[in-house]
């Protein structure tokens, strides 16, 4: 059957716009569409292809899975599933670990396990969740309200209650805020989908030790800035703060999709047999690729190698925008960073998205003055090279056509 980009249009839901061409084949940091052509792959499925495409090790794990169980309900535990949470537990500050089918799934566990820790412990007027401006959590109905982005949450109905905001980095607005009637408090480690924002290291700590004061539990969505993203397992490892929950997705399954929700015994005791539950969540095939994805990642050579590959995004970019003067910085960590725009190219992240495909380079916006790049962690430094290479033709482009 022969499809093509118009095939979309023809069958698909329209909440989605995607490029004209169509990727058929990936290989490491590289991508080939249906006519042949060659891409560098900034993008990493938007910070998922944590180990590249076709992973060598991923595959195999795959096929080797793939031809023993494929899947089991919940009524049953399975090995892969159990070698992959002790692994995590044995890697971080968690006791117990939920599986899910992705990152919304994830937050949306660690929504209702606060909820429903808060309900048992203090009673039903503790149920405030506060989460941030610009954060970003899922599209659940639930999730996508927490998340801080109207434009995401809005046309859909009544939300549901007792969801407040507050301006990240801001500590003093967020003391003003939190209160004991606060049940959990959700935040990014590093803001994703909002532009890339790193914190204050002084502002994560203090929302910490606020948390701890009116009895509320911290809520570490780390769906985009885990799993090494960041040169460390998780980025709440380099912030000297622990939540007391932790999500994760994206990187866990390498491309494949898996969740998790990550807690102490402690809190994790509030979700009873039958409080909630997944289908897929556990999935052997998923397990069984995450667990090699995270035993490739966690190892200093691949997470020590993060730091030198940012630093050579940076030292290039740099040279980038010494001649062509479009980005007022470069924002983020590690894998996961940011080209923020200067005043006169406000609002055109998307011009140097589509000038970076015609160039033969996948690159990722965040909001509409922020391009993304989110690539495998470890891409090859002549990827890097080539790549950026491809990014300075498009910016190029943009300022001629300006």
């Amino acid at each position: 059957m022969n499809v093509t980009r118009a095939t979309f249009d023809e069958v698909m839901v329209p909440n989605y716009n995607p490029a004209a061409m169509v990727p058929v084949r990936g290989e490491g940091s590289r991508v080939w569409d249906q006519n042949g052509v060659e891409y560098v792959d900034f993008a990493g499925g938007i910070a998922v292809n944590v180990l590249g495409h076709c992973h060598p090790e991923l595959v195999k794990a795959l096929n080797e899975q793939g031809s023993k169980l494929w899947h089991l309900s919940n009524v049953f535990t399975n090995e892969p599933a159990l070698r992959l949470a002790t692994k995590l537990t044995d890697a971080t500050f968690a006791d117990r670990v939920y599986f899910a089918n992705s990152g919304a799934e994830a937050n949306e566990a660690a929504l209702k396990l606060a909820r429903r820790w808060a309900l048992d412990k203090f009673g039903e007027e503790k149920d405030q969740i506060i989460a941030f401006n610009k954060g970003f959590h899922g599209r659940t109905f639930f999730t996508v309200t927490v998340g801080g982005q109207a434009a995401y949450s809005d046309g859909f109905g009544p939300k549901p209650g007792a969801v407040e905001h507050c301006e990240y980095n801001n500590l003093e607005a967020f003391e003003k805020l939190i209160s004991d009637k606060t049940c959990a408090v959700m935040m990014e480690p590093l803001q994703g989908e909002g532009g890339i924002i790193s914190p204050d290291p002084e502002f994560v700590k203090g929302v910490r030790e606020l948390c701890d004061k009116h009895n509320a539990l911290l809520i570490f969505d780390e769906v985009q800035s885990g799993v090494g993203r960041t040169g460390h397992l998780y980025a709440y490892m380099g912030l000297g703060v622990t939540p007391d929950i932790l999500t994760s997705a994206k990187s866990l399954g390498g491309g494949f999709p898996v969740g998790a929700m990550l807690t102490t015994t402690a809190i994790a005791e509030h979700l009873k047999p039958g409080t909630h539950g997944s289908t897929y969540g556990g999935n052997p095939l998923a397990c069984a690729v995450a667990e090699k994805a995270l035993d490739i990642v966690n190892t200093p050579e691949v997470l020590n190698g993060v730091e030198a590959k940012e630093a050579l995004y940076r030292e290039l970019l740099g040279k980038i925008n010494d001649k062509y003067h479009v980005f007022e910085e470069i924002r983020g960590k590690g894998m996961l960073l940011g080209c923020a725009l200067n005043k006169d190219y406000e609002g055109r992240a998307r011009d140097f998205l589509v000038e970076s495909a015609n160039q033969h380079l996948m690159v990722l916006i965040a909001g509409a003055n922020v391009v993304r790049f989110a690539p495998s962690l470890i891409i090859p430094e002549e990827d890097i090279r080539e790549g950026l290479a491809r990014f300075e033709r498009a910016v190029a482009a943009v300022v001629e056509a300006k």
